[in-house]
């Protein structure tokens, strides 16, 4: 399985910090516009250095910015330095595990832990504990142990995590071939009209807010992402809603709601902890502060997850509970909107 660990180091010193390859259907493409599609937090400028200073490989030769990306290529970078994950400090930190054999665990992430380490967040991490709990974790295409796919700081739920290299390249199989099951819940503002549909739309950097995601009409730009949604409760100026993960881009649920005018309840990152709903009342403003204060976070929690086992073979499916934050600011609104009547054009 050794596709799917990275070597750390290099004949010469130089340590790989991405590792990405071209799928099939890949039109050409400039390596720079390549990579700020696949790495987060970059900025062009700095890839362009990196070209420049022989960093970028693809196919095992340096190219300059303006190589063309074709499909099957593989496209590193790598550098002098090592990775923060590669000089990782186990921290003690407890872990809510739902499920564990020999070959994975099931995590059950509560608010406010980021799952890597990075941009500002190097302690604390899911992976700082798991490099305390766990000895000898796989890595996974970048560098990060034990990880098979990841949620939000901010979002609580359901994580899997693998312990050995064959279970690390079976469970990412599912996760790219579209097989595993994920489902989230959310509180988003407005009344969504239909009781289920689908957003279908790439998922990319920003075109100017580099720290949000967006959905970009051009095929040029981010990566195909689909989400099905389902209605689960209406409350007039919000909604709850089921979320069905086909793919598992950056910020999928928040950026595919954002973009049919659905953005999530409270979500500061993409505008959703304005009053995007309702009435200019002062006494309504006074209830959504308190929601607001009750759940001091996105509206989003990561409840179902299913995959089958990579020995057993067996479909194991994971459901967690809905965390209190969040259940209580439902009831807020359930009990609000059992009080009013709504103004569908509010």
């Amino acid at each position: 399985m050794a596709e799917y660990k990275v070597e750390n180091e290099l004949e010469d010193d130089l340590y790989e910090h991405h590792r990405f390859e071209a799928a099939k259907g890949q039109s050409p493409l400039r390596v720079d516009k390549f990579l700020m599609n696949m790495i987060e937090n970059t900025t062009r400028n700095k890839i362009q250095q990196a070209a420049e200073s022989g960093s970028i490989l693809v196919n095992d030769v340096a190219v300059k910015s303006n190589y063309k990306v074709k499909a099957g290529d593989v496209v590193r970078l790598v550098l002098a330095h090592p990775t923060y994950e590669q000089l990782l400090t186990p921290e003690n930190i407890p872990l809510d595990i739902v499920y564990e054999d020999d070959q994975l665990l099931v995590i059950n992430k509560p608010s406010g832990m980021v799952v890597h380490p990075g941009h500002g967040n190097y302690s604390g991490t899911l992976v700082n504990a798991l490099a305390y709990h766990f000895e000898n974790l796989p890595m996974n295409s970048s560098e990060r142990p034990g990880l098979v796919h990841r949620i939000d700081k901010d979002t609580t739920g359901l994580l899997v995590v693998a312990k050995t290299e064959h279970a690390m390249a079976y469970l990412t199989k599912q996760f790219a071939e579209k097989t595993s099951e994920r489902e989230y819940v959310a509180l988003v503002w407005g009344n969504i009209e239909e009781e289920e549909g689908t957003v279908e739309g790439n998922i990319g950097r920003h075109d100017t807010n580099r720290m949000q995601m967006a959905v970009h009409e051009s095929d040029e730009k981010g990566k195909p992402a689909v989400t099905h949604y389902k209605v689960l409760e209406r409350f007039g100026y919000v909604t709850l809603i089921s979320c069905q993960l086909e793919t598992g881009r950056t910020h999928q649920i928040r950026v595919h709601m954002k973009h049919i005018g659905h953005t999530l309840f409270n979500d500061e990152r993409y505008g959703g902890d304005a009053i995007l709903k309702g009435t200019t009342f002062t006494k309504y403003k006074q209830f959504i502060d308190n929601c607001f204060k009750s759940l001091p976070r996105q509206a989003l929690h990561a409840k179902t997850l299913g995959f089958e086992h990579p020995i057993t073979k067996e479909f194991l499916r994971f459901d967690s509970p809905i965390p209190q934050d969040l259940l209580d600011c439902v009831e807020k609104w359930r009990v609000y909107s059992k009080a009013q009547t709504f103004s569908e054009d509010e």
